[in-house]
């Protein structure tokens, strides 16, 4: 299979003065998850809701004091990106997602722009629908919190693991999952009148009697259940890839849960990605 078999068309893009609101609007309105930045009919870059995550986690005092109506979409936008032919195979496309590490590569047809590939294109080619290794040999260790950490713990662990966290509650059943596309269209709370700080009661574990204790309680302004998405989608360990991929795709989801038994209140053993999936296509 080659680009011009999976690839998306035609190719939603901004111009670099608009503003990072409107690229917002536009990726909300067409549910889609990336801008070409155009200048003239010239492909000069791309924003992702990556690149807008950045806004939540910039905690400089100068651009809190800057909204979004007011930021050009090109300061988040990177620069210069890879570009392949519409006959590149689909092995090559996988190959330069995991070097790169991005998610879409434009495609371009005598200089102009004729589609794009994403990694969600990807999971829709003939590779990804046979393959055949069960979960437990690609999947990851899932990082796990609870759903009552604030949002600077949630910000401060997906930044440096540039990861999906599991969200569990407090019998350590699964509450929900954050990805970056919870954080990148998050509203913040300040947004919101009344609902600035809420109070947080953690429990102790349940004494054998059943008798639930009050730990501490403590205000908030964010926490990670008011970001994250639920239910959370699980999987067994021993389901084939091929499983995982009809999964995603059904639930529109990146990532499953891996529980023993495919048991929402089974043990977490682990979470598989779409990149995991992306991968083994590149092999």
């Amino acid at each position: 299979m080659k680009a011009r078999d999976v690839m998306s068309s035609p190719v939603y893009f901004v111009s670099p003065g608009e503003t990072v609101a409107h690229a917002r609007h536009v990726m909300v309105k067409h549910r889609i998850s990336r801008l070409l930045l155009m200048n003239g009919g010239q492909l000069i870059g791309i924003i992702t809701k990556k690149d807008l995550a950045l806004l939540v986690r910039d905690q400089e005092p100068a651009w809190r004091r800057r909204p979004i109506d007011r930021i050009p979409v090109e300061t988040f936008a990177s620069q210069e990106p890879t570009v392949v032919s519409p006959d590149a195979e689909i092995k090559k496309i996988g190959g330069i997602f995991v070097d790169r590490n991005i998610s879409c590569v434009p495609v371009v047809e005598g200089g102009n722009v004729v589609g794009i590939v994403t990694k969600t294109d990807l999971m829709k080619s003939a590779f990804a629908k046979k393959l055949t290794r069960p979960v437990s040999d690609v999947m990851e260790p899932a990082i796990v919190l609870s759903r009552y950490h604030s949002l600077d713990h949630v910000l401060d662990t997906i930044g440096e693991k540039n990861d999906k966290l599991v969200v569990v509650n407090n019998d350590g059943t699964i509450a929900g999952v954050i990805t970056g596309t919870n954080l990148e269209f998050f509203e913040p709370f300040s947004k919101r009148p009344g609902s600035e700080k809420k109070a947080v009661t953690f429990l102790r574990k349940e004494e054998a009697a059943g008798i639930k204790l009050n730990r501490y309680v403590f205000t908030a302004s964010v926490i990670a259940e008011d970001v994250m998405s639920h239910p959370a989608i699980t999987i067994d360990p021993q389901a084939n890839l091929t499983e995982a991929v009809a999964k995603m795709r059904e639930y529109h989801v990146n990532s499953l849960v891996v529980v023993e038994d495919d048991n929402p209140s089974g043990n977490i053993v682990g979470i598989i990605k779409r990149d995991n999936i992306i991968q083994e296509v590149a092999k």
